[in-house]
């Protein structure tokens, strides 16, 4: 089954063996694996040993992203969220729950942040200690430049937190030249192409001092994370997911000897393919070709009486490709992911498959609903 929604992802073969196996995560070899892991993924990230760490937390992205904005805002302290979809919505959500104010700066949804703005709305209003954005919105299928973003907040003399959960280990992130980064959120699964499970931050330590206690919680407390590999090297706080860890340090190696540069194409060879392969068939992509990211591709549904979005997913997957049975859009769509260790080639197939559904369906007209 080719899986292609923006995560979890299709997996290697390899990777899902290096799962099989049973670990005792307080064992020495096995945190010697996590310490070796975390190495990786700080290097991954162009972090420096000492100056920024990775920390790992059991959970999915949300669970990283939750973590970060508890950790680095202070209860009652306001981040500037730019809005630009529904992954941008949860991010407020989060931090609302978690007692810090969000506020929102309106991006309409086939546009992308401009630096200038962001700079200029943190200006005028000195109670914003944060922009937090997200990088990939994966609701949509753009892509925003959280670097140059997090640029801007520097010249505000802001700091910034990054939710690059869909971009990470595809899109460019350098944590050594952005100083007033406070931490980049991503998972182990996504663009890394492990499995599922595992969040991660690479995070400033001199930030994780500076804000020891103020998580208001003990599960989402990067610096306790932090403050617990001082303490005890290559040691999970709470018991670990022992075998996504073991996968991901198999994926690392597939990615190690890709490159990030390489992925990134290989992924645009993607969307490209299936960009132009859904226009073929007399659909209408979301974004136009300029403003779409390689991470996922939205498509507008049909206007025609027969479509129905679970039929349709139902017909591709009796034709070995499964997409979300979901739109996170206002207005109906289907959204087929490019990521994952798969090829143009398959996504030439899975626009056939495509072609072979609509036509099961009976759907004859193809524009935009």
């Amino acid at each position: 089954m080719l899986l292609l929604i923006p995560g979890p992802v299709t997996t290697r073969p390899e990777i899902r063996a290096a799962a099989a196996q049973d670990y005792a995560p307080w064992d020495l070899d096995f945190r010697a694996l996590y310490a070796r892991t975390l190495a990786r993924v700080l290097h991954a990230a162009g972090g420096a040993p000492g100056e920024h760490a990775a920390l790992a937390i059991q959970g999915c992205g949300h669970f990283a992203t939750e973590a970060a904005i508890r950790t680095f805002v202070p209860r009652g302290g306001k981040l500037l969220v730019p809005r630009t979809g529904q992954y941008a919505d949860r991010l407020i959500r989060l931090a609302r729950e978690a007692g810090r104010i969000p506020v929102e700066l309106p991006i309409p949804a086939d546009r992308r942040v401009d630096p200038a703005l962001v700079e200029q709305t943190l200006r005028a209003d000195p109670a914003l200690s944060h922009l937090a954005c997200v990088y990939s919105e994966t609701s949509t299928g753009i892509v925003h430049d959280a670097p140059a973003l997090a640029r801007a907040a520097g010249r505000a003399g802001r700091r910034a937190i990054i939710d690059a959960v869909s971009a990470f280990g595809a899109l460019p992130l350098d944590m050594g030249a952005l100083p007033m980064l406070d931490a980049a959120v991503f998972t182990a699964n996504k663009c890394l192409e492990g499995l599922p499970g595992l969040g991660f931050a690479v995070a400033r330590v001199d930030r994780l001092d500076a804000c020891r206690d103020q998580a208001e919680s003990w599960s989402f407390d990067l610096s306790d994370i932090h403050a617990t590999a001082l303490r005890s090297p290559g040691s999970f706080r709470f018991t670990p997911p022992a075998q996504v860890l073991a996968a991901l340090d198999r994926a690392l190696d597939f990615f190690e000897a890709e490159g990030r540069p390489a992925r990134l194409e290989r992924y645009t060879a993607n969307m490209r393919a299936l960009h132009e392969g859904v226009r073929g068939l007399g659909l209408t992509p979301c974004l136009a070709a300029e403003m779409q990211g390689p991470v996922i591709v939205n498509v507008h549904a049909p206007d025609d009486p027969a479509w129905d979005l679970q039929l349709f997913v139902d017909a591709l997957k009796a034709r070995g490709v499964l997409i979300s049975n979901f739109a996170n859009t206002d207005f109906p769509s289907f959204r087929v992911g490019c990521i994952g260790a798969i090829t143009p080639a398959d996504m030439e197939g899975a626009v056939a498959a495509m072609a072979e559904a609509l036509d099961a369906l009976g759907i004859r007209t193809r524009r935009a609903a």
